[in-house]
């Protein structure tokens, strides 16, 4: 046949013709199935119907080509000979290989399933699992997935619900996975990129502080945290508010330059994101070598908002000269407008005169010098002419919390030093962290789950993923991985 041929002109390139033959012959039938596709598309008139056709059959053709590919490139990495590398040492355990190779017949990649063999040590003496180097050279995630589908796992999962993973690893990479499987790598996945979080968007931060230092301009970093409520199975019962955290670069016009997330599941007193957002603020300003930026915490009054400014922020100091750091604690604009329309319901009851006083007061708010004051000052003045519409305790409630944060609603000096006045970024971090991807229709979360998402998706919508997990990979190299035989074989066809 003519198609046995057409392989020979590639054949003769050297390097291609040093591969055995038992390559080609994995290749053959794939690439048989091509020509004969690209004979019959030719033979038949063109229509957007076949030509639909060609393309789906043909992407489904190459992508059997890569998976064979990559089967007998990673099978081939391990040598059968004896004496290469009959026993390791891995975090000081000895471990002696087995005579014969043994097979994983669940190794996905991002052409499909293929059959991995590979050799497992056994521990000489300790009571320890055995191990397979091959997997953990080629990184694999729950010894399910390659390095390369493991990232695309991780990244569907940071943005859809399990199923519609399931289906796009069907469809685009033939992989047909269980919900457990899927879960596992997923986790893997979340595991090892969350060690390298911190460092990537210190990384970041860094940068845009440069870019907004440019000229030798001060720069503002501010910093925000809020709670939301996220459906957690009835087994952890008690907390539900889950925590975000947010830490943006502004220039000195006021321009956001850019925003890194953090998030956790619930937790009694959010202790673990507390202590993350401590330790990102203090690695940015440790390696930050420019004029110190002005630091603002923009939140609501909420409990654990206010106990992590008097507790920790307001008592940071410098990690390098020492000194006390000083913090602008602002209090959400629209937070506060929203006890203005309690005090105007209060006093006039819902209508037309309420809705027109509360629109003076928060334009006075925001725009008048000392604005706090003369709400208050017009609230007290009305409720002593005119009394109450609505209950001593509403209006109560809402004038002695605007008067007790009265130091942190100078709204018209904020807007004049061009600093941030509403949390808005925050209360976006709640959406797009946990609203859009953990609060859909019928969703409930265990809290290891939740949090391997939680931990996808704010690298994710952080802009760091690639950075995250190339850092990921690094690691992931079995650096302690030494020979009996020698630290020269160590290529990856011998030391694998």
């Amino acid at each position: 046949m003519k198609e046995c041929n057409l392989l020979a002109p590639l054949l003769a390139i050297p390097p291609i013709s040093l591969m055995p033959p038992e390559f080609w012959h994995r290749l053959y039938e794939p690439m048989l199935a091509i020509v004969q596709l690209i004979r019959a598309f030719r033979g038949a008139p063109v229509t957007p119907t076949s030509a639909l056709e060609l393309e789906h059959k043909l992407s489904e053709l190459l992508r059997e080509v890569g998976r064979c590919i990559v089967e007998w490139v990673y099978n081939d990495c391990e040598s059968a000979d004896r004496d290469i590398l009959p026993m390791l040492q891995l975090e000081g355990v000895w471990y002696r290989r087995n005579h014969r190779k043994t097979a994983n017949r669940n190794v996905a990649t991002l052409f499909g399933k293929i059959t991995l063999m590979r050799y497992l040590y056994r521990p000489i003496e300790e009571l320890v699992p055995g191990i397979f180097p091959l997997e953990m050279r080629l990184g694999l995630a729950a010894a399910r997935a390659t390095a390369a589908l493991a990232g695309r796992v991780g990244l569907y999962a940071a943005q859809c619900t399990q199923q519609t993973v399931l289906q796009a690893l069907a469809r685009d990479h033939g992989v047909a996975w269980s919900v457990s499987t899927l879960r596992k790598v997923t986790a893997a996945v979340a595991r090892g990129m969350t060690q390298h979080r911190e460092a990537a968007q210190v990384a970041k931060l860094l940068e845009l502080l440069r870019e907004a230092g440019e000229g030798g301009r001060q720069a503002i970093l501010c910093v925000g945290r809020d709670g939301i409520f996220t459906p957690i199975r009835k087994l952890h019962r008690g907390y539900c508010e889950a925590a975000v955290a947010t830490v943006s670069v502004l220039d000195h016009l006021g321009k956001r330059l850019g925003t890194v997330y953090l998030g956790h599941m619930p937790q009694e007193g959010q202790g673990t994101l507390s202590d993350q957002l401590t330790s990102l603020i203090l690695d940015v300003l440790k390696g930050w070598d420019g004029p110190l930026p002005r630091l603002v915490y923009v939140t609501d009054a909420g409990h654990h908002q206010t106990k992590y400014f008097k507790k920790l922020l307001r008592r940071l100091r410098h990690p390098v000269t020492g000194r006390r750091l000083r913090w602008e604690w602002v209090l959400d604009y629209y937070h506060a407008c929203q006890y203005i329309t309690d005090l105007a319901e209060a006093l006039f009851g819902e209508g037309r005169q309420a809705t027109a006083w509360a629109a003076k007061m928060r334009r006075w708010l925001k725009e008048k010098p000392k604005g706090i004051h003369r709400v208050l000052h017009s609230a007290a003045a009305l409720r002593n002419l005119r009394g109450l519409s609505g209950t001593a305790k509403a209006f109560d409630d809402a004038y002695n919390y605007l008067r007790k944060r009265i130091g942190h609603l100078d709204y018209h000096g904020y807007r004049r030093r061009r600093l941030p006045i509403g949390s808005g970024v925050t209360e976006a971090c709640c959406k797009t962290v946990v609203t859009q991807r953990m609060k859909q229709s019928g969703m409930t979360w265990k809290l290891e789950g939740g949090q391997a998402i939680m931990d996808l998706r704010v690298i994710y919508l952080s802009g760091i993923w690639e950075d995250v997990y190339a850092a990921h990979l690094r690691a992931t190299e079995v650096q302690s991985l030494r020979t009996q035989v020698g630290e020269s074989q160590g290529s990856c066809r011998n030391a694998a």
